[in-house]
Formats: structure tokens, sequence, C-alpha cells
């Protein structure tokens, strides 16, 4: 009876290498040869001469290949009259290739090394014999053993295993040993007709050639071919995208040659995986590059293109749309929520500034979802700071084109070796190739490799080395234009400006403002109006309506978020300035008694937005944070009084004028701003929230009270930025940033009745930012304007950070820091572009005179009181 070696019961590798081991040449036919899998076996063909009587032959029936191509071929032996020489050698290299590919997969090790090196040994010594068989198709499978032994000469095993790892030990097979003398010597007849067939090849020199020549040859390769081996395999899809995809005339001669090749590059990958990311660094001209890559789409199949981008950016993009013959609609990305729904199909969307875009929770980030997913768009995503504060950044970006199981053909290979595939998909129940699965990854090399499929981006230092022209009479690189005019890169240049804080001086402001007691009172604040879900009555007298029920569920939703948000936000305006603190607290004291005057009067409260889109798409620039549509709880809205350092004394007197001015400001928003908010009953909250309200209020009263009225001719942060526009550059065009609305109009207020001209502010309230831009730096945005109508000294917030063309301009100022560093690129990123013709960019930054390490014990102050109610 045969033995049936399957695998699971009996493993056809033991029985073979036992059968091996008293034979003494051994003749293998198989459909598929893993040279790999020779080491299982070559140990024991060792002992084998070389001589013929004394080797291992084997004669592989069948290569599958990919493309088909020798199926096809040897599918038609049958029809013709055999192969021809030229056929026949064109198909050896072909299978001797597919060879060389084999030692491509999977990651090498040093056992497989030892074994294909054996292997290559035996090749060359003759103890092993490899033959390709093209005469027909032929997937048998024999391992034939000779042996010097009357009684049974030979022992066979035929069956369904391949010569591989899988086929001899680890997958199920089905085989029989054959024992009997008359049927192994019919085998043996049969196997020798083959070998000895005219379309037998013999490929052994080839296959030790193809090995001595792989990480496994015993040459070894230099470190610069095993880079340039990197190197081609790693640019193939940059070099598919420059050969597939033209450049327009019209934009040869305007584009650099980097450029040039980004655009050909991400066209690639928008056709290939219906995406891209253009994330080049700042003042690399990304906007020319998107305007190029609309461009060569239009030529290849004529889309519709919408550009979706901050308010700020439509006329610039307005501009471009007309300027390059772009069949486009720009919309200001806080219209999509109003528009997106009811917008014909555009085939292609541009997003400018897909940062922004980081919450998947906000409207506006699911609204443009939504529009692209309905409309099938493929999607162009422009950022020079893709990555903000996590991996999941990326992730939110890529998700407006990637469905969450989408197969990327890629897996977070790192994770997964950490936690193991199986403990993966128990652990995380998403598909491993998925977009999902890589958001659980927290390991630079996995984003690396998906970042790869989709996002184009160089560095200033890259151009430089790989596009740039060295200057020998200067040692800089320069860019030339088409017209010939070099465009240098500029050095950054870090400067500081000193403030002194006195502690020791108790009129110091400052001092005061920084002082350990005024950072644990706001650490310790409740904040109850961002975290109304808190004071919910759980029996009010009347039960809550349908729609005041539904309202009362998402007050829950975001509140312990936005309390950390609003404390962050409290500290931030501190470190801005202390006009700026001392309004803010203000604003918050009186934001509270309008509360509590509702809650008095048994009146509906004024609910402004309360969800988690105010976390990130809305810039620290105004403070919105009540209200949807601006600040109209400050006094200014009042009947035209300002709460500001002219009253600030009479606030301070006590709660009484607080109460009054609630009053006068609960009846406009009951009036004239009543649809700005969302209403709901007081009575629908515990007695606790008017305790909470009226706690925080009378403990920012006391910081305003320790703080004493703010004079602005005591400021010592405001006199050192007087003294850097009035002497240090008198003359100089001087773009200043600030985190907030209100520190830029203290500023340009404060400075222009000191006397400084040709000043002026931009905010996101600001009526037109890019006008305000194009005056400050009209060459570099080809406008001209009048004498007088060109500014000197720019105040803004970080609504001029992205996509604004400020060359004209070489020095910056940080008069807060913003605690993203992302930002200060941003802002050094406007004028340092390609354009520039200064040597240097100076970047200022404003520091207490001890230091930053002032700021930095602020900090760490702070944020362990911050980070208790972040989720």
């Amino acid at each position: 009876m045969p033995k049936i070696l399957d695998n699971i019961d009996l493993q056809l590798l033991a029985d073979l290498r036992q059968s091996m081991q008293s034979a003494q040449r051994g003749d293998f036919c198989v459909g598929y040869f893993n040279l790999r899998g020779w080491r299982l076996l070559g140990d024991l063909t060792e002992r084998w001469s070389g001589a013929p009587d004394s080797r291992a032959r084997v004669l592989v029936g069948m290569q599958e290949l990919p493309e088909g191509e020798l199926r096809a071929a040897l599918s038609l032996l049958g029809e013709s009259q055999g192969l021809d020489n030229q056929t026949a050698q064109r198909l050896k290299r072909q299978v001797a290739e597919n060879f060389r590919a084999q030692l491509m997969f999977g990651a090498p090790t040093s056992t497989d090394e030892a074994g294909l090196r054996s292997l290559s040994r035996q090749l060359k010594e003759g103890k092993v014999q490899v033959k390709l068989f093209l005469h027909y198709l032929l997937h048998a499978k024999l391992y034939l053993l000779h042996r010097q032994d009357h009684a049974a000469p030979r022992i066979a095993y035929v069956g369904s295993s391949n010569l591989t790892f899988s086929g001899l030990k680890k997958q199920g097979e089905l085989n029989v040993d054959v024992l009997d003398s008359t049927s192994t010597q019919q085998l043996a007849d049969w196997f020798e007709a083959r070998w000895g067939d005219r379309w037998a090849l013999d490929i052994s020199a080839e296959l030790a050639q193809i090995i001595d020549e792989s990480w496994a040859g015993e040459q070894g390769h230099t470190p610069y071919e095993i880079y340039l081996k990197m190197a081609y395999h790693l640019s193939r899809e940059a070099r598919a995208g420059v050969g597939e995809f033209r450049i327009p005339s019209d934009l040869q001669k305007t584009l650099f040659p980097y450029q040039a090749a980004a655009v050909q590059i991400a066209a690639h990958h928008l056709n290939k995986r219906g995406g891209v990311m253009l994330g080049d660094v700042v003042g690399l001209g990304k906007t020319l590059m998107a305007t190029a890559l609309v461009r060569v789409m239009q030529e290849v199949n004529s889309p519709r293109t919408l550009i979706i981008c901050p308010v700020n950016l439509v006329p610039m993009w307005e501009d471009y749309v007309h300027e390059y013959g772009l069949t486009a609609k720009v919309l200001p990305i806080s219209r999509v929520t109003q528009q997106l729904p009811d917008e014909k199909r555009y085939q292609l969307v541009l997003i400018d500034e897909s940062h922004n875009l980081r919450n998947r929770e906000g409207r506006r980030y699911r609204a443009i979802q939504e529009y692209i997913t309905q409309n099938d768009s493929k999607v162009i995503l422009l950022s020079a700071t893709p990555y903000n504060k996590g991996y999941a950044d990326l992730g939110a970006q890529l998700r407006l084109f990637v469905p969450e199981t989408a197969d990327l053909g890629i897996r977070p290979e790192l994770l997964i070796r950490e936690v193991g595939e199986s403990g993966f998909l128990a652990k995380y129940q998403a598909p491993v190739r998925s977009i999902a699965a890589f958001e659980k990854s927290v390991f630079p090399d996995d984003w690396r490799d998906l970042m790869r499929l989709y996002l184009v981006r160089r560095t200033r230092s890259f151009v430089q080395a790989n596009y740039a022209t060295l200057d020998p009479s200067n040692n800089r690189s320069y860019l030339t234009f088409a017209s010939g005019q070099r465009s240098y890169f500029p050095v950054r240049r870090p400067r500081t400006v000193a403030f002194q804080v006195d502690e020791s001086d108790p009129q110091d402001a400052y001092a005061r403002l920084y002082a350990p007691s005024v950072v644990q009172t706001i650490g310790e604040l409740a904040l109850p109006r961002y975290g109304l879900g808190n004071y919910i009555h759980q029996k009010p007298p009347q039960a809550p309506t349908s729609g005041e029920a539904e309202q009362l569920r998402n007050l829950g939703r975001a509140g312990k978020r936005l309390i950390g948000f609003s404390r962050t936000n409290l500290f931030k305006r501190l470190e801005s300035g202390g006009a700026t603190f001392v309004q803010s607290l203000e604003r918050h004291i009186l934001r509270n008694y309008i509360f509590l005057h509702a809650l008095e009067a048994g009146k509906p409260l004024p609910i402004g937005p309360q969800n988690a889109e105010l976390l990130d798409e809305r810039d620290d620039d105004e403070e919105t944070l009540f209200t949807a549509d601006g600040d109209v709880s400050t006094p200014a809205e009042h009947g035209g009084e300002t709460v500001g350092e002219a009253d600030t004394a009479a606030l301070q007197a006590g709660e009484a004028a607080y109460h009054a001015r609630a009053a006068q400001a609960y009846g406009l928003y009951e009036t004239k701003y009543k649809n700005r908010f969302r209403w709901i009953r007081s009575n629908l909250f515990t007695g606790k929230l008017a305790e909470a309200l009226r706690r925080d209020a009378q403990a920012l009263l006391g910081v305003l009270t320790h703080a004493g009225q703010w004079r602005s001719e005591r400021d010592p942060k405001l006199s050192a930025l007087f003294e850097l526009l009035t002497q240090a550059h008198p003359d100089e065009k001087v773009l200043i940033f600030t985190q907030f609305a209100d520190t830029v109009a203290y500023l340009v207020r404060e400075l222009k009745a000191r006397g400084l001209a040709q000043l002026e502010g931009v905010t996101g309230g600001s009526a037109d930012p890019t006008e305000m831009a194009w005056r400050f730096s009209p060459r570099s945005n080809g406008k001209t304007f009048a004498p007088e109508q060109n500014i000197r000294v720019l105040i803004a917030t970080d609504v001029l950070s992205e996509g604004q063309n400020l060359q004209d301009a070489h020095i910056v100022v940080n008069f807060d820091l913003p605690w993203a560093i992302i930002r200060l690129i941003q802002r050094a990123g406007r004028v340092d572009r390609i354009g520039q013709t200064a040597e240097e960019i100076q970047v200022y930054s404003f520091l207490p005179a001890d230091g930053v390490e002032r700021l930095i014990q602020l900090r760490a102050r702070v944020l362990p009181l911050v980070s208790v109610f972040v989720v």
C-alpha cells in the first residue's frame, strides 16, 4: 500500500529527505521551482559528486507569468509546427528574469543567503542541473531517487507538490510514494524522454548568474550600488509621471524645472489614485504648480474644476483662473455648507490650505467630503504644512477622497509587525490595507509609505541641491527665470526683541499679569458657558420639547474640549499682550453676566455654536467662540461705548456696572441679533449654572483689580516694537504677525498715535485682506498703487500667513509666539519666496528680557491645568 503524504499527517519533505539519505542521484520534474526552497534539500545533494550518475536533475515544466505570455505562447504549440530557436531563446530569457524577480520578494535572511549561495555553487559544479521544458505545457510533479539497492533501485513520489516551501512542508497537498520496480522504471523512462527533448533548455548557468548578481551573491554590492537600486525603485512613479504627461506650451517657460517635474508626478498620482497632495514647503510656488496641474488635466479630459480656498485667497485664485485660462469656479471655504449641496458637478476639486480640514466632525469637512463622494471628483490638495498635531491630520485630508475601506495596496508594516497580523485584526477590526489601518499606526515609516502614494513634497534644500545653480562669486544658490533674471535663495536670520518685565516694580503690569496667582485663577475657572451640558436639570418644571431635547443632547458633546480650548485661548491672549488679555477678561465677565441676567429674569439663554468644529476650523483671530457671526457681546455694539482702558476702572468698581451693561446687551440680543443665536429656556438648567457663572465672574474681577488699569504709555512690549520700527528699520517694509485681532487693533491705534505713518492692520474681519497684501507688496503681486496707498508696516493676524506673496518685504516680526510651530513657518514663508531679492530674511520674535524661560515656565504652569479638561 502506498503512503499518502498530505503535509498534514505525513509531510512529503520528511519522507523525501529520508529517502535521499541512501540515494546517489535524483530526478525532479515540477511545475514551479523556488530558488530559496532548494535549501530544504540542498544539504543532501551536496554529497553527490556532479558526475552524470551522481547529480540532481530538475526539469521545470511551466512558469506562470503574471502577464500570461508564456502560457499563451505554449498553448499555440499544439497548433503549430513547434517552437523556433528565436522564440525559445526569448522565452528562456523571460523565465530567467522571473527567477530573478523571485529573489526580490520578501525580506532577505542569512539562512536564505547561505542556501542560495550553496545552490549557485552546486549549479556551477554540476551537482544540480536545471532545464526548462518548452515543448508543451507540462505541470507534472515527480520526485525520483536512484539508489544502489537491488531490491528497490528507485523510489518515486508523485502528486501535487512543487519544489517550494509550501509544496514540500506547509500547505495541504496530495502525494503518494511509488516503490515497485516496474512502475518506477516507467517513471524513469518518462522523465528521460522529456529531459532529452530538443526543447528542454538548460538554464543552470543563467540561474547561477542570477544568484551571483543578487543580494545573495558572494561578491556583495557597494553602498552606492544599493543606493542606486533603491533610488531606481523609489522613483518609479515619478519617472512614469514625467514620461506620461506634458506641460502646456504656454506654461513651459513659466515653470521652473522643479515645478514642472512636480506637476507631472502629481498628474500621475491624480490620474492613478483619484487624488494628490502638493505639499512643497512655503515659498516654492504651489499655487502656480496647482494651476499648471489643472491645465494638464484640462488637456487630458477637459474637467471642470471647483477651487475651494480661504476667503482671503479668493481674489488671488480668480486672477489665476483668468490669467491661465482655467475652466474653474472659485468658492470660499466659508460658503461650502451653504452652496455645495446645490452645486453642479465638478469633476476636479482643488482645496487650497487643506490642512484646515483636519477635523472630520466639522460641518465644512462633511460638506466637502460628501460632495466629492457624490460627484466622484478627483481631488488636488494644497498645503505646505499638511501635518500639524498628529498623523490623524494626514488621514483626515486623505479621507476626503479615499474611502475608509478602499484597498490601498500597502499595509502599515511596522504596526503589524508589532501587534501581529491576527492581533491587528482582533484589536482594530479594520482591513489591513486601508486608510483606517494606517490611522492606528504611530510609526513614521508607515506614514511615509502611505504618503508616498499621494504626496509630492520638496524642501528648499532639495531644490537648491538638485535644481539650483551656485554662483561662485558669492557662494549663493539661485534659480533662473525665463527672462534670464536670477532668483537667489536668501538666508533666514532669527532675531530677538526683548521687553522688560520687572517683578520688583509694583507698577509693572506684565509682572502682575504673569503672576502665579493669575495663572492659578484661570486654571480653576469652571467656564460653564462652554460646558452647559454639565448643568442640565434632570427634572425641570416643564419637560423639554423634542427640539429642546435635541439641543440639550448637543450641548454635552463637545463640552470638555471647548472648556479646554477656551482656557488655552485665555492664556494665549495673555502671552499676546496685556491690553488684549485685559480686554478678553472684560468680555468674558460681561458674557457671564448676560447669562446671569437671563437666568435671574427667567428668560431664554442665547446659545452660540457649541460644536467641535470651533476647535480647529476657526482661527484665534477674532474672539468669536460665543457667537457664530461676530463678537456682538462687547459694549462697542451697545450704543457705541467701548470696554477698554478708558473705563476699565469703572468696570472694576463692582458688579453693578456689569449688571447694567448685561441687561442692555441682552436687549440687543433678543431684538437686533436674535437670529444669530439658538435660544433655550433657562429653567432647563440647575441653579449650579448661576453659581458657577457668578463665581467665575468674581474671580476674573479679582484678576482685573490685581492688574490695575492698563496704560499703553507704560507698555514695554509696545515701546520695544515702536523702537524696532523707528530706529532699527525706519524705512524698510516690516510684516508684523500676532494671533489676535484685538492685538492688531491695539497696535495699529497706539503706533499711529505715536506718529507712525503708512501703517495698516489686517484681520479676518477686514473687508479685503488681499488688497491690503497687494498694497504692502505690490511688486511681487504685479500690482500698482499710488504712493499714498502703499503700506510700509503691515500688522496682521494669521489670516495673511497662508497663500499670500509678500516678498517685497524681508523683515517678519512675531509679536507673540504661536503655540503651533507650523504658524511660525507659515509666517516666514510669506516673504521667503521665489523672487525675494534680499540676501537675508530677518525674523524677529518678542520675548521677555529674561528670555524664553519665562514663557516656558508660564506654559508649564498652564498645560497641566488645561490638559485636565481636554479630551
